[in-house]
């Protein structure tokens, strides 16, 4: 019970690797809101947890890029719960073509979800950690934030701008007991990935079944997708962990995709 009684919010848990950190938190003791777009989804994942895990869940209706609805929603689990310990930043979608191609709104979108979503809930769960002289804020980064590939560069940019604010507040809010991490995944095959596997083969000129071996996994040592329940244990480990050693830093689980 690494997480017993702790307050967390993970923001895009109604389902993939959102879903599977928040039933991981609840396996652990945390009590879970399930931030998201989808209410309803949101809802049902929180019956679901609190059924399966005997833990306090709660649905949390989130517009990320709304400053009026992060703080409401963030208002709405320290009303019910006092307080906040860890978040979770793991909103996100996925939105490929070539630079010439990119429509400028799909890359404010793209960044407005991405990097204003992190921005906006570290802002409003920060002063409830500062409160109590602890909390952790994982924001979910990816290889992108490392490296780059073709068709994404709003992802890609937006990537690597989490790790800029995870190093500010980092060095922000470490002498005030709160840690931030970085979680650099590879592909997960969530539906976010199953998206881009026919956008892919579109634009690339490839069959869907060479995007899948040799551009998603093409560079792994073991041509393997990494797990949500991989991920999970990453997010599990960043949140359980007690002092601020690891603050700062980010860790990439990519089955060897990406090494440092």
């Amino acid at each position: 019970m690494k997480l017993k009684d702790k307050v967390c919010i993970v923001t895009g848990a109604a389902s993939g690797i959102g879903l599977a950190i928040a039933r991981k938190y609840a396996e652990e003791g945390g009590k879970v809101a399930i931030a998201d777009l989808n209410q309803e989804a949101a809802q049902k994942a929180a019956d679901e947890i609190t059924q399966t895990y005997g833990t306090d869940a709660m649905a949390v209706a989130m517009d990320v890029t709304s400053e009026e609805q992060v703080e409401a929603g963030v208002h709405a689990v320290v009303e019910a719960w006092g307080t906040v310990d860890v978040l979770v930043s793991n909103a996100g979608i996925q939105i490929v073509n070539p630079i010439e191609q990119f429509k400028f709104d799909d890359w404010k979108k793209m960044l407005a979800i991405h990097l204003d979503g992190a921005f906006l809930t570290s802002k409003a769960v920060i002063p409830h950690m500062y409160k109590q002289g602890s909390g952790s804020i994982i924001f979910m980064g990816s290889v992108h934030s490392k490296e780059a590939s073709k068709l994404k560069s709003a992802y890609v940019t937006a990537k690597h701008g989490l790790m800029g604010l995870n190093r500010v507040i980092a060095k922000e809010a470490g002498p005030k007991g709160v840690r931030t991490n970085v979680i650099c995944p590879g592909f997960v095959r969530t539906p976010l990935v199953e998206k881009q596997i026919p956008e892919q083969s579109k634009e690339l000129g490839i069959s869907e079944e060479e995007v899948v071996s040799k551009v998603m996994l093409g560079q792994t040592v073991d041509t393997e997708f990494t797990t949500v329940e991989d991920i999970a244990e990453v997010a599990l480990f960043f949140a359980a962990f007690q002092t601020n050693a690891l603050t700062g830093q980010s860790l990439l689980a990519s089955h060897g995709w990406v090494m440092e």
